[in-house]
């Protein structure tokens, strides 16, 4: 039986972005597994008291119930490159635990600190991120994604970012691009578009 993963930012004691994660995680129960009884991750979740203070990542392990909860200090990665890598049969619509598929496409970053993959020619995901590109004022997400993160859902959801048809050849028409995930927002890790490696 397959095993799916919620990651959840803690800030001080509070979870993020909650009611976003309920949704996929009650959407991915029910379509997966037939549960139709929803599980509230603000009830379900006790975070002790060693991670009240600062930031912290929460990995919830679940299929049809929650299998695990587990705390752990939050260390940013540095990602100031991207390599692209291209994979025209990958499915990540579910943020499975089985992360074998990206994990092959990894073995050809090269120098690279991580990949932007492109499925039949348009712009997706990287490795473990929705990515943002940026254009004047405009921050505009591929809507050829693979997994449809909870930030990603939440940025569109405020009208911080905007969702269009990225090809490949569009990426060099924007500046720099903005990582974004349950850990990252929208500035927080960002990629020159002349780091990004064809």
């Amino acid at each position: 039986m397959s095993r799916l993963v919620e990651t959840i930012k803690i800030i001080d004691g509070k979870a993020c972005n909650i009611p976003y994660h309920n949704v996929r995680m009650n959407r991915a129960r029910a379509e997966l597994f037939g549960v139709r009884e929803k599980i509230d991750l603000a009830s379900a979740i006790v975070i002790p008291q060693k991670f009240q203070h600062g930031v912290c990542k929460c990995r919830i392990v679940y299929s049809p119930d929650i299998i695990s909860i587990d705390f752990e200090p939050y260390v940013k990665r540095t990602i100031a490159s991207l390599k692209v890598v291209h994979c025209d049969t990958i499915e990540y619509s579910f943020k499975y635990e089985n992360r074998a598929q990206i994990n092959e496409l990894l073995q050809h970053k090269g120098d690279c600190d991580d990949i932007l993959i492109i499925k039949n020619g348009f712009v997706t995901d990287t490795s473990f991120s929705n990515i943002a590109f940026y254009a004047g004022d405009r921050r505009v997400t591929p809507s050829t994604y693979l997994l449809n993160g909870t930030k990603r859902q939440r940025l569109l959801s405020e009208g911080h970012i905007i969702e269009e048809n990225i090809a490949l050849d569009d990426i060099r028409r924007f500046s720099k691009a903005s990582l974004i995930n349950a850990m990252l927002d929208l500035g927080d890790t960002v990629v020159e578009v002349h780091n990004i490696n064809f």
